[in-house]
């Protein structure tokens, strides 16, 4: 009687023993797709906020060391094309008309009402100045639209080579955007010029680099 009791306890634990030597069943075979989902996922998200903050930084590098043309070169060309929204611009612009660096000067992104005089008030004092040297160009919003608009008007005057000036932080974009609407090789002087402080602030520097990412993905 004890053996068969003891010959029962060994087929038991040898079933036991099989039991747990078989195989777990398997995950279905759409929760292992949706992991491998995951996976790829969070490796290309990581792989774009890399990229992103690396490309970003490499911006505002290159925004920041922006060299001051304005201060330390004497540029000369056919023409100058200023581009507004910031102080000094236009100003820069008149200075080289009236030292005769630039026999024609477009103002690219004026308000459809202003005129000349609205926007340099002290033009009776620019005696040497001629209302044919100045061209207003008011349908452009933006860098994209300050370049598509400048290079009609630059063929037309037949410029040979262009001045292009702008604030220090803007002038990365809008020379990279120029460059890639004109013709290539066509000859752009970059002319920087100050906006404010002599080191521009770190919201401007980065707001300015947000935009020449976006630039850089269609634009140039």
């Amino acid at each position: 009687m004890s053996a068969d009791v003891q010959d029962d306890a060994k087929d038991k634990t040898a079933s036991e023993k099989l039991a747990s030597e078989k195989p777990k069943p398997r995950d279905p075979s759409w929760y292992r797709a949706f992991r491998s989902l995951s996976r790829a996922t969070t490796l290309l998200i990581a792989v774009l906020v890399v990229t992103f903050t690396w490309a970003f930084i490499r911006e505002i590098r290159h925004i920041s060391t922006q060299p001051i043309s304005s201060w330390t070169e004497d540029s000369a060309a056919d023409c100058a094309v200023v581009l507004t929204g910031g102080p000094h611009r236009i100003r820069e612009g008149i200075d080289l008309l009236t030292r005769h660096s630039v026999q024609k000067l477009i103002i690219s992104g004026v308000h459809p009402q202003a005129g000349w005089r609205d926007i340099l008030p002290l033009w009776p004092f620019y005696g040497e100045i001629h209302d044919s040297d100045v061209i207003l160009e008011r349908r452009s919003r933006t860098t994209f639209g300050n370049a598509q608009q400048t290079l009609p008007l630059v063929e037309a005057l037949r410029c040979r080579d262009l001045i292009l000036i702008t604030s220090r932080t803007h002038m990365r974009r809008a020379l990279n955007t120029f460059r890639a609407e004109f013709p290539p090789g066509y000859p752009i002087v970059p002319r920087a010029v100050i906006a404010g402080s002599v080191e521009p602030g770190w919201t401007e520097v980065s707001i300015e680099a947000l935009k020449a990412l976006f630039y850089s993905l269609w634009a140039y």
